[in-house]
């Protein structure tokens, strides 16, 4: 009786556990892919009215991207332009407007804008390439300079585009 028991549990356990053989953590499925390439994002934001051009962003974005593909996922990054998906874009935005005034007509809080143009290509699964727009915003307080916020707003800013990037691009939800 003690084995049966046992085996019963085993059974209860093993079972669901079955069906999430192709799942992981992550959501990402690579399917055949070993490599990826993410090409250099130029900064174009003062291509677009009321945009402002923030030094060093491109390069900052771009290897925020490579970190999130690579921190999720087996891939192995390559810079041979002969890796299985590639990512490449630009920087289209990067904006500040007031969000919320006072009574005294002032801006009580401020939005930190920052939109990528990103296209997508996959080498083994041609039906899964698109471009895309993403983007995100940082909300801060009216007070404060936005080179004291810069650093925690690029950081949450790009934590989630590249999460929007790495889901359209490699989650299959």
């Amino acid at each position: 009786m003690k084995d049966f028991k046992k085996i019963i549990l085993l059974v209860v356990i093993c079972i669901p556990m079955m069906g999430c053989g192709i799942y992981n953590f992550t959501g990402g499925d690579v399917g055949t892919a070993s490599t990826f390439q993410v090409n250099y994002f130029q900064n174009y934001a003062t291509q677009s009215p009321g945009s402002t051009f923030e030094p060093g962003m491109d390069r900052e974005f771009t290897l925020a991207l490579q970190d999130r593909i690579l921190n999720q996922t087996s891939l192995d990054l390559v810079n041979n332009n002969n890796a299985d998906l590639l990512y490449e874009g630009e920087i289209v935005e990067y904006r500040i407007s007031p969000m919320s005034a006072t009574a005294q007509q002032t801006a009580a809080q401020n939005r930190l804008s920052i939109a990528v143009n990103v296209r997508f290509y996959n080498k083994t699964k041609e039906d899964a390439d698109f471009e895309k727009r993403f983007s995100f915003f940082y909300d801060y307080d009216a007070d404060a300079q936005l080179s004291s916020v810069k650093s925690e707003a690029h950081e949450i800013i790009f934590e989630r585009i590249t999460q929007d990037i790495f889901n359209e691009s490699l989650a299959d939800w």
